[in-house]
């Protein structure tokens, strides 16, 4: 095995289905011909869509969601084909193998095992529209076009057809989904769109540390880099790609703690903004602290209420220490009082409203 954890072969199949776009859409195309579901059915069912920046609480978010056994999400055993879900499970042995769990490469304690619901449809809009949005230095906001939207109804009905239990609805955790929320609300306007965000300093501390932690994993293993750059995955790392919303660019060094905080402001101001009406920002310490929080959140997207299950949401609070720039503090800070404000009266709103 190698330091990543994967053999040589499963490198170089990776490398294959991930690495030339020719070959991921030849796949997808191939398997829209074993599809069952219908899309028009598809289209209009309560799937829900979590996006946020990346150490906002989002995976634990999805991981409760996926506990109630009520969605069907990406995982691990869809990889590396992951544009082909169908095809996949019918021509891989991966799709028999019971892995152990094991903790993530975060070292934040989650588990994960083949059957771990996981980031990874962010290869279709890397393949279909990476050419919008995805730039050398940087992630934009984008709007898809009809028919990229369309393609990606598409994609969710192949992957809720490719499953052993029936399940319509669709769950995803895609940071990156931020950049394009109207599409994902033009293509399916039932859905629940969840947009979760974290004390500010709490938060940049957090992206700081994962940074580090990346950096140092992918200087000693190049895989580790190329996997993360073909799913997507730019939130830290030596191919961190920050989100850019205006003209200028992200400055300053990634391993300070303002940079992170410039990052969170720029963000969620951004967001505050251009997010669509119906979409939900989500506190994740009211997540933690308020035990009424959850369940309305399973109410608003059809889900039992009552299914304690899964992750336990915990609020961890350590030591910030660093000097930072008493302007962008009182900013972030005015910020995050305002979001949550703005998460609480649209939570309870949405929840009278059921």
């Amino acid at each position: 095995m190698s330091d990543s954890g994967y053999t040589y072969l499963d490198q170089l199949q990776h490398r294959f289905a991930l690495q030339f776009d020719s070959i991921a859409e030849m796949s997808f195309d191939l398997d829209q011909r074993m599809v069952q579901f219908s899309q028009d059915k598809i289209a209009s069912k309560r799937h829900v869509f979590i996006s946020g920046l990346a150490r906002a609480g989002t995976t634990v978010l999805m991981r409760r969601f996926y506990s109630t056994g009520l969605y069907r999400s990406l995982t691990y055993r869809d990889m590396p084909f992951v544009l082909a879900p169908n095809l996949w499970r019918r021509i891989s042995s991966s799709s028999k193998r019971q892995l152990e769990y094991v903790e993530r490469a975060h070292g934040d304690n989650l588990l994960v095992n083949a059957d771990s619901p996981e980031s990874l449809d962010e290869v279709f809009w890397r393949v279909f529209a990476g050419n919008q949005y995805l730039k050398k230095t940087c992630l934009k906001p984008h709007e898809p076009s009809r028919e990229v939207i369309d393609k990606f109804i598409l994609y969710v009905n192949a992957i809720l057809s490719a499953q052993s239990l029936p399940r319509e609805r669709y769950l995803s955790k895609n940071n990156n989904n931020i950049l394009r929320l109207e599409a994902i609300q033009k293509a399916f306007p039932n859905a629940l769109i969840l947009v979760p965000f974290r004390e500010p300093f709490q938060h940049a501390l957090s992206l700081l540390r994962q940074h580090q932690n990346f950096t140092d994993l992918q200087n000693k293993n190049k895989f580790t880099l190329s996997y993360m750059t073909w799913l997507g995955h730019h939130e830290f790392g030596l191919d961190h790609r920050p989100f850019q919303f205006g003209l200028t660019a992200e400055t300053g060094s990634a391993n300070t703690l303002d940079y992170w905080l410039q990052l969170w402001c720029n963000t969620y101001a951004w967001l505050e903004e251009s997010k669509p009406k119906p979409a939900l920002f989500v506190c994740y310490e009211d997540l933690c602290t308020n035990y009424e929080y959850w369940p309305r959140l399973a109410t608003l997207a059809d889900a039992d209420a009552n299914l304690n299950i899964g992750d336990p949401f915990k609020l961890v609070i350590n030591p910030v220490d660093a000097d930072v720039n008493q302007e962008l503090a009182k900013r972030v800070t005015a910020l995050y009082s305002r979001l949550v404000t703005q998460s609480r009266v649209q939570l309870r709103s949405a929840y009278e409203a059921r």
